[in-house]
C-alpha cells in the first residue's frame, strides 16, 4: 500500500467516524434513569473484579466490527467457575456454550460479543487463550459468545475476526472507564436503526437493601420504537417501527428486527437460579427502552455473580458450602438490575458514532434533536427538582 493510498483510507475513516469523546453520555445532558445512584464509573466494572476490553476493526471499505471481551473474575475461571444463568428472551441467534451453563449453572471462560457469523473464530481464539492461562491442562473448555449481526456495514461473510483480535479485547481488558457506543462488538450495530453499539452502567443499593452493586453491558442491535425515560423520541424524530405500514413513508432500513446481548454482574452473592431470575428483569429494561422482542431478534442476557466467596472449586469430594441471598432480598436487586439495563442502551445510543462502509450507513442519532426532545417532555434532571416539603402543607 502506498502512502497516498493509506492517507486517503484514513482521511476516508476520519469523514465516517465521529470520534465517541466528542458526544455525551445520558448523564451528561441530564437524562437521569430510575432511583438508585450509579457507581463511580456507571459501568459493569463497578462491580469488583469485573474487567472490559475491545478490539475494533476497520479495515478497507467492507469491514466494520470487533470483538468485546467481558472478564468476570480474577484467577483461573476454569478451576474456579462463576456462578451464572442464562437468560433467552427471544432465541434467534448464535449463543455459543449455553447449554451447559444451563445444565452447571456456571461459566468458565470469559464472554465475548461479536458478529454473527464471527462466533466460530472468536470462540477458537478464545479457548486458545483459556489454554495459555497458568493453571490449565488438557481440558474441555465451554467457551461463551455472543453476537448480533452488523452486516448492514459489515462484510461478516468474509469471517474478519481472528485470534489476533480476540487475544487483544482480552489482555488488554481492564476495570475503570469503559469505551461506548461504535467500539469493540459494538462497532457496526445499529438501534431502533440509528446507530447503536456497547453501553454499560451500574447502580449501587444503600446499605439498608444490602450496598450490593449490579452493572450491565448492552450489545445493542434492535428495533422497536424508541422511548426514552418515556419520551416518545421515535415518534418525534419521525424512525420507528411500522413507520411505512402506518404513514406511507418511503424511510429505508427496517426499525422492526434486531437482537441484543445484555450481560450483567453483580457482587451480590448469588446462586444460579437467583441470578436466573436476575437475567429476566433485564429484559423489563429493555422493554422501557421500546423493544417489544421481534421475531427475528436474539435477545439474551447474562448474569454472574463476581463475588468470590459463591466460587466453588471445579472438583471436591466433599461439600462446598457457599453463601446465597434469600428470594425475599432480591428485588432491590431486580429494581437495579432494570434501572442500569435501560441506562445502558441509552448510553449505547448517545455515545454511538456514525459509521459508514461501501455496504451501507449507520447514521448517529442527533443529539442536539434528541436533547430538544427530551426537554419537550420533560424528563430530564428530574432528580434536581425541588419537592414541596409535606410537613409544611
Amino acid at each position: 500500500m502506498t502512502r497516498i493510498t493509506a492517507l486517503k483510507i484514513f482521511f476516508i475513516l476520519l469523514s465516517s467516524i465521529v470520534f465517541a469523546e466528542d458526544r455525551p453520555r445520558a448523564r451528561d445532558v441530564g437524562l437521569v434513569v430510575g432511583v438508585f445512584p450509579t457507581g463511580h464509573f456507571n459501568a459493569i466494572t463497578d462491580v469488583a473484579g469485573v474487567r472490559v476490553g475491545h478490539s475494533t476493526i476497520i479495515e478497507g471499505n467492507d469491514i466494520r466490527t470487533g470483538v468485546t471481551a467481558i472478564i468476570p473474575g480474577s484467577g483461573n475461571l476454569y478451576t474456579y467457575p462463576v456462578p451464572a444463568s442464562i437468560h433467552i428472551g427471544n432465541g434467534y441467534g448464535k449463543l455459543i456454550g449455553e447449554t451447559q451453563v444451563r445444565e452447571f449453572g456456571e461459566i468458565e471462560t470469559p464472554i465475548l460479543l461479536t458478529c454473527t457469523l464471527c462466533v466460530w473464530s472468536v470462540a477458537n481464539g478464545l479457548k486458545e487463550w483459556i489454554y495459555e492461562q497458568p493453571g490449565m491442562g488438557e481440558h474441555t473448555v465451554n467457551p461463551i459468545v455472543g453476537e448480533t449481526n452488523d452486516g448492514q456495514v459489515n462484510n461478516m461473510w468474509s469471517d474478519p475476526v481472528q485470534k489476533d483480535h480476540v487475544y487483544q479485547a482480552l489482555d488488554n481488558a481492564t476495570s475503570g472507564p469503559v469505551a461506548e457506543g461504535s467500539v469493540g462488538a459494538g462497532t457496526g450495530t445499529q438501534a431502533f436503526a440509528w446507530k447503536g453499539g456497547i453501553g454499560t452502567s451500574s447502580r449501587v443499593l444503600p446499605e439498608s437493601l444490602g450496598g450490593y452493586t449490579v452493572g450491565v453491558l448492552v450489545q445493542t442491535n434492535y428495533g422497536g420504537i424508541l422511548q426514552i425515560n418515556g419520551a416518545p423520541v421515535g415518534r418525534e424524530l419521525g424512525q420507528y417501527a411500522y413507520q411505512q405500514d402506518l404513514e406511507g413513508s418511503n424511510l429505508e432500513g427496517s426499525q422492526d428486527d434486531g437482537s441484543i446481548m445484555i450481560i450483567v454482574a453483580t457482587d451480590a452473592p448469588l446462586n444460579s437460579k437467583s441470578l436466573d431470575r436476575i437475567a429476566m428483569r433485564a429484559m423489563m429494561g429493555l422493554a422501557r427502552t421500546g423493544s417489544y422482542a421481534s421475531n427475528g431478534s436474539g435477545d439474551y442476557v447474562i448474569a454472574f455473580s463476581a463475588n468470590p466467596s459463591v466460587r466453588r472449586p471445579r472438583e471436591s469430594m466433599k461439600p462446598v458450602e457457599t453463601p446465597s441471598l434469600v428470594h425475599a432480598s432480591m428485588s432491590p436487586l431486580f429494581a437495579a438490575t432494570a434501572e442500569a439495563t435501560e441506562e445502558a442502551i441509552y448510553n449505547a445510543i448517545f455515545k454511538a458514532t456514525t459509521v459508514t462502509s461501501v455496504r451501507g450507513r449507520r447514521e448517529a442519532i442527533p443529539i442536539d434533536d434528541l436533547v430538544r426532545i427530551l426537554k419537550k417532555y420533560k424528563v430530564l434532571d428530574w432528580d434536581k427538582l425541588v419537592r414541596p416539603d409535606s410537613t409544611n402543607n
